[in-house]
C-alpha cells in the first residue's frame, strides 16, 4: 500500500524523498489514530455508554462497564497505531522502533489497567453470590492485580532497556529476600486470605470481635493486607490480615445461623434466706399456676417417703421437705418452658452454681428464639425483672453490697 501510493505520487511528478516520505507517513499514522479515537470515544462507546445507563441491573454499576471499554479501546488503539507503524514506516528504522516501543508501552499499560478494571466489574457481581461472600475475593484480586503489576513493570523495563524480559526475571533469584522484605505485608495477607477461605473461619458480613484490636461488629471487606470491620458504635476498624490466623478472634456468624442467642445470666441468693417452706406457705405459692403441677407431684413424693420413717419425721433433719430455693428453680425452669421468647429445642436450664462470698448464684441459661440484639435485650430484661420482682413470694433474699441506703438505714435503726 506504501509503494502504491508513493508510485502515485511520482507519476504526479511529485518527488518523494526520504524526509517527505517520513512526514507523509507519520502524518497517515497521526491521521488514523485521530479518526479511530473520534470514531470509539465519541460515537460507539457514548452510544454503548447510553445502552448500559438504562438499564436497571444494580450487580454490575455501568461506570465499571465503562472504564473497562473505555481501557479496551485504547489497547486497541495501540495496537493499531503499533499496525500502521509497520505499514508506513521503513523496516529496522530509527523512527519505527521508537514508535513501536511506544505503542507497545501503551497497550502494556492500558492491559493492566483493563485487567484492573475487569476484575473490580467480577468483584461487584461477586457480592451478589455465595462464593463472593464465603471467598476473601477482595484480596485475591488485589494479589492478582499487584502479580500482574510486577510483571507488567518487569516487561515494560524490558521493552525500555532492549534486553529480554527472561534476564530481567534471573535476576530476581538475587533480589527475592528483598522482595520478600518489601512484599512481606500483602504475601502474609494472601496466605491468611487462602486459609480463611478454606477453613472457613471468616467471611464478609460476620460479626466479628478481637477484643485486641477493640474489633466488636460486622465484617465489612476481607482485604489482601486488611480486614475492615464495622463496629456497633458505627466506627472502623482494621485488623491486620494475618493477624486473624496468628491471634484468637470470636465469630458469631455460627450464634446468627442457629436463630439463637444465649442468656447465661445469674443472680446472687442471700445464703441465710434459704429453708424449707412451711404448709401455709406450700398453699400459697400453689395459686401460681406454672407451680400447680410441681408441688403436687413433690407433695405425693415427699409424703411417701416421709411416712416411711413413721416417728423419726418428728425431727425435721431426718425428713424431706421442700425448699424455697428449690422451688423457686422449678418455678423459673416452667416459667421459661412457658416463654414465647425462648427457644425449647436448644439447651435450657436453671442451675446453682457453686456458693461465693458474694452469695449462691442461681444461673439462667437458655436460648432466646430470635438473634436481633435489641430484641434479644428485651427478652432477657423481661426474665430477670421478673425475677428480681417474684423473689420475696419465695421468702428468699438477693445477696447485694451494701449501698448508702442500706448504711443509712442501719444507722437510723
Amino acid at each position: 500500500m506504501k509503494e502504491i501510493f508513493f508510485n502515485w505520487l511520482s507519476g504526479l511528478g511529485v518527488e518523494v524523498t526520504a524526509m517527505m516520505a517520513l512526514v507523509i507517513a507519520l502524518s497517515f499514522i497521526v491521521l488514523t489514530a485521530l479518526a479511530l479515537h473520534l470514531v470509539l470515544h465519541r460515537i460507539l462507546l457514548v452510544r454503548l455508554v447510553g445502552l448500559l445507563g438504562k438499564t436497571k441491573q444494580v450487580w454490575l454499576p455501568p461506570q465499571l462497564q465503562q472504564r473497562l471499554f473505555y481501557r479496551l479501546a485504547l489497547v486497541l488503539q495501540g495496537a493499531v497505531l503499533l499496525g500502521q507503524a509497520e505499514i508506513w514506516l521503513p523496516k529496522a528504522s530509527d523512527s519505527l522502533q521508537l514508535i513501536e516501543m511506544l505503542a507497545q508501552l501503551w497497550i502494556l499499560l492500558f492491559l493492566l489497567l483493563a485487567l484492573f478494571a475487569l476484575l473490580d466489574c467480577l468483584l461487584s457481581v461477586s457480592r451478589y453470590t455465595r462464593l463472593g461472600r464465603d471467598l476473601p475475593l477482595r484480596g485475591i484480586f488485589q494479589g492478582v492485580k499487584l502479580v500482574a503489576s510486577i510483571l507488567v513493570g518487569i516487561l515494560m523495563i524490558a521493552l525500555l532497556l532492549g534486553k529480554s524480559p527472561l534476564f530481567l526475571f534471573s535476576g530476581l533469584g538475587a533480589m527475592t529476600a528483598v522482595l520478600m522484605l518489601v512484599f512481606k505485608d500483602p504475601i502474609l495477607g494472601l496466605v491468611a486470605g487462602i486459609q480463611l477461605s478454606a477453613n472457613r473461619m471468616l467471611s464478609v458480613g460476620d460479626w466479628l470481635q478481637m477484643d485486641k484490636y477493640g474489633a466488636d461488629g460486622e465484617v465489612t471487606d476481607i482485604g489482601l493486607t486488611t480486614v475492615k470491620v464495622s463496629n456497633w458504635d458505627k466506627t472502623i476498624t482494621t485488623i491486620p490480615t494475618y493477624a486473624l490466623i496468628s491471634d484468637s478472634f470470636k465469630n458469631w456468624q455460627g450464634m446468627t445461623e442457629s436463630g439463637g442467642r444465649r442468656i447465661k445470666r445469674s443472680v446472687n441468693i442471700d445464703m441465710t434466706s434459704v429453708r424449707f417452706l412451711t404448709a401455709d406457705e406450700q398453699l400459697t405459692l400453689k395459686q401460681a399456676k406454672l407451680l400447680a403441677p410441681y408441688l403436687s407431684r413433690k407433695e405425693q413424693e415427699l409424703s411417701s417417703y416421709n411416712q416411711q420413717l413413721s416417728d423419726a419425721i418428728s425431727c425435721p433433719i431426718n425428713g424431706r421437705h421442700l425448699t424455697n430455693l428449690g422451688t423457686l428453680r422449678a418455678y423459673l425452669d416452667a416459667y421459661l418452658h412457658a416463654h414465647s421468647g425462648i427457644r425449647k429445642d436448644m439447651t435450657l436450664m436453671v442451675r446453682q452454681l457453686a456458693p461465693t462470698s458474694d452469695g449462691l448464684p442461681l444461673e439462667i441459661y437458655c436460648f432466646t428464639a430470635t438473634t436481633a440484639w435489641a430484641d434479644y435485650e428485651g427478652i432477657q430484661a423481661d426474665i430477670f425483672d421478673h425475677i428480681f420482682a417474684i423473689i420475696g413470694q419465695f421468702h428468699l433474699r438477693l445477696h447485694q453490697s451494701p449501698t448508702g441506703y442500706d448504711m443509712h438505714a442501719w444507722k437510723n435503726g
